[in-house]
């Protein structure tokens, strides 16, 4: 059978461990490989790079890997690896791609590409001149719930799509009591963190792809628990952002407004809802849920609030079946980048992708720290 190797540069992470490692790569490779549009598969290698030779021999052990190294330059010298995919934090992102673009390596990476937009511009026109092919994850488009309403939008359930509306976060505990969910990074703005850098690139993406491209936005950043206490027990002043409220225009008139907390309580049914209202019906949408309202079932509320309101409203709503097997996310995403490189398939989530993502979320800091709407313009190499 057929190889393909795969560097996994931060597969120690969290995120690269989990979602990326574990999930997907390893999945990918128990199954046989990466099915390909003639049938035949490839089978993916892995060569974990991180900078602690005994955590990378654990992982090695635990999951019967054979390569692994902390010498990336090394890695990225040696032909038998075709693909160099990134997991690191933000702040070191940068070099490592470009180092990965002049060695000739097809590159998947984790979001924000790079802490600027003249960063990240400049990353999808290295990759064009070295002719490497280049993919961003954009995971939150393969969930259930958000494929469910991508099905919406494309039969034209809603009529014309008035606004999206959108509550993302939870608590993250402070770390003082209880230990915090998040590393302490993300609450430090010299360290690359704070929620708009984190969520604003994955709103842009289900934005622009389900309704429209970003042409505007408006946003209102704060840092709500300005202390919190790291993994080792020290305070720490939290200098980014741990909370966002914004209101983004869309080609075609749509308004979107989205909140994005780390400082909120949950009292919804996922950690992230969005609610599409159109002329014709209207869907809520989670993670994995997605419920609907048409028009002609639409109840009729008369405001008075003299009197307890006898409309059961969530009784009003109808949830829409899987009628599919939903795989994960990051998993799907992979097998179709894994089909781009190696048979030319399609691939939409590239670099300049990733660069728009991080222009959204430059501007909406600009916008928080002026107190403006900021337009936003199209982005091309």
């Amino acid at each position: 059978m057929r190889e393909i190797g795969i560097i996994m540069n931060g597969a120690t992470g969290r995120m690269g461990y989990r979602q990326h490692l574990l999930r997907s790569i390893l999945t990918i490779r128990d199954e046989g490989g990466v099915e390909l549009s003639d049938g035949s598969r490839v089978q993916v290698v892995p060569m974990l790079v991180g900078r602690t030779e005994s955590k990378l021999a654990e992982l090695a052990r635990r999951h019967d890997l054979e390569h692994y190294t902390t010498d990336l330059d090394a890695a990225l010298a040696d032909p038998r690896w075709q693909i160099y995919s990134d997991f690191l934090v933000t702040k070191a992102r940068v070099p490592a791609l470009k180092k990965a673009i002049a060695a000739g390596k097809d590159i998947y990476t984790e979001k924000p590409t790079a802490e600027t937009f003249t960063e990240a511009l400049e990353l999808a026109r290295l990759a064009r001149a070295a002719g490497v092919k280049n993919g961003v994850v954009h995971d939150k488009l393969y969930l259930p719930g958000l494929r469910k309403l991508a099905r919406l939008v494309e039969s034209g359930f809603f009529g014309r799509i008035l606004s999206v509306r959108g509550e993302f976060g939870y608590w993250v505990f402070e770390g003082d009591w209880h230990p915090a969910q998040r590393p302490s990074w993300n609450y430090r703005s010299e360290d690359g963190g704070g929620i708009i850098v984190d969520m604003f690139p994955h709103w842009n993406y289900v934005l622009e792809n389900l309704f429209g491209r970003v042409t505007s936005v408006y946003a209102h950043a704060t840092t709500e628990i300005p202390e919190r206490v790291d993994e080792h027990g020290a305070t720490y002043r939290a200098t980014a952002d741990d909370a966002a409220y914004a209101v983004f225009e869309l080609e075609g008139g749509i308004t979107a407004q989205l909140n994005s907390s780390w400082t909120t309580r949950v009292n919804r049914d996922e950690l992230v809802e969005f609610q599409v209202d159109g002329t014709l019906g209207s869907a809520v949408v989670g993670l994995f849920g997605c419920k609907i309202q048409p028009r002609t079932a639409t109840p009729q509320p008369v405001w008075n609030p003299d009197v307890p309101d006898a409309i059961d409203y969530d009784a009003t709503w109808v949830e829409v079946p899987d009628n599919a097997t939903f795989e994960n996310g990051f998993k799907v995403q992979w097998e179709e980048f894994l089909r781009h490189v190696l048979e030319g398939g399609p691939n939409p989530y590239d670099f300049l992708s990733g660069a728009r993502g991080v222009l959204l979320a430059e501007e909406g800091l600009r916008s928080s720290s002026t107190g403006t709407r900021i337009a936003l313009p199209e982005v091309t190499l």
